[in-house]
C-alpha cells in the first residue's frame, strides 16, 4: 500500500493543474495534502468527494489560509484534528487518522518566518512541533505503528538543501529549528527517505523563482517519519519531482499491507 503527502499550495489552484488525473494515477492507499487554502464548501465537488475516495478537510479560521486534506481508499477507523492549543488548532494544520493498527499523521509545520520574513513565528514553530512531539511520544515508547508526515517547514541536515552554507540563518535551516528536528530522531523517528536513499540532491522543495527547479536548487522539508514499529512494514520511500503544479512535490512511503492488521 502506498501513502502520499504533498503540500499543494492551494488545492483549488492545483485542482486546474490536473489534480484529479494526478490523484487517479498516484496507485496511493493514502494521500495527506497539505495547504489546501480552502473550506470544504469552497471546493469543486469532484474535489471534496471524488468517487472511490474518502475525504475529509480541515481548515484554518483564517481565509486562504494552512489547512489539510486526507484522501483514503477506505473510511479511517478513528480521526482527530486538535492538539489541544486553541491557537495552533485555529490554524488547521493537524489530521490524525488510523486505520487498523497503523496511525497516519498528516502534518503541515508552521513557518518560522512572520510576515516580513522576520523569523518572528520560530517560537510558535518550535512550539508546535514540541506539542505534537509529546502528543506522540507515548505511540512511540509503545511500539505502535505510526507515520508522521507532510511540510515540515524545515530542512534537516546540509544533504538536505543545495545551499547549506547561504542558509544558515534562514528560517527552516536556523539552528534551533533543525535541534528540534533532531530530537526526533534521537528519540527514535526514522526519516524513510534517508533509511532507503542516503545520497544527497533530492529535494522537495523549489522557488518559484524562474530556473530555480530547472537547476534543481531545492530543499527537502516534506517528509514521512515513522515509528520503529511502523518501519519494520516500510518497503520505499521516495520523492516525486516529476510531479508538476505546486512549488513543492510529493512524498511517497510503499508498506506492506499487513502493517494494518
Amino acid at each position: 500500500m502506498r501513502v502520499v503527502s504533498w503540500n499543494v499550495n492551494g488545492l483549488r489552484s492545483i485542482h486546474r493543474k490536473g489534480f484529479l488525473p494526478w490523484l487517479s494515477r498516484a496507485r496511493a492507499d493514502i494521500v495527506g495534502l497539505q495547504e489546501v487554502r480552502a473550506r470544504v464548501e469552497q471546493l469543486p465537488a469532484e474535489v471534496r468527494a471524488p468517487r472511490r475516495w474518502k475525504t475529509h478537510f480541515v481548515a484554518a479560521e483564517r481565509p486562504g489560509y494552512s489547512g489539510v486534506g486526507l484522501f483514503s481508499r477506505h473510511e479511517p477507523d478513528d480521526l482527530d484534528t486538535l492538539l489541544g492549543v486553541p491557537a495552533m488548532d485555529a490554524e488547521g494544520r493537524l489530521q490524525f487518522a488510523r486505520f487498523g493498527r497503523l496511525t497516519v499523521v498528516n502534518g503541515y509545520f508552521p513557518n518560522g518566518n512572520g510576515k516580513d520574513r522576520d523569523l518572528s513565528r520560530i517560537p510558535f514553530k518550535l512550539d508546535f512541533y514540541r506539542r505534537l512531539f509529546d502528543r506522540l511520544e507515548k505511540p512511540l515508547r509503545d511500539g505502535e505503528r505510526v507515520l508522521v508526515m507532510g511540510d515540515f517547514n524545515t530542512a534537516h541536515r546540509d544533504l538536505d538543501l543545495a545551499r547549506p552554507r547561504e542558509n544558515r540563518e534562514t528560517s527552516g535551516f536556523r539552528p534551533e529549528e533543525r535541534e528540534e528536528f533532531d530530537r526526533w530522531i534521537r528519540a527514535g523517528w526514522v526519516d524513510t527517505f534517508r533509511h532507503f536513499n542516503p545520497a544527497g540532491g533530492h529535494y522537495s522543495w523549489w522557488s518559484q523563482r524562474a530556473g530555480v527547479r530547472e537547476k534543481n536548487i531545492g530543499w527537502r522539508i516534506d517528509y514521512v517519519l515513522a515509528t520503529p514499529a511502523a518501519l519494520g512494514y516500510v518497503r520505499k520511500a521516495a520523492v516525486h519531482p516529476e510531479v508538476h503544479g505546486s512549488d513543492h512535490c510529493p512524498v511517497s512511503v510503499d508498506l506492506d499491507p499487513a502493517v494494518l492488521s
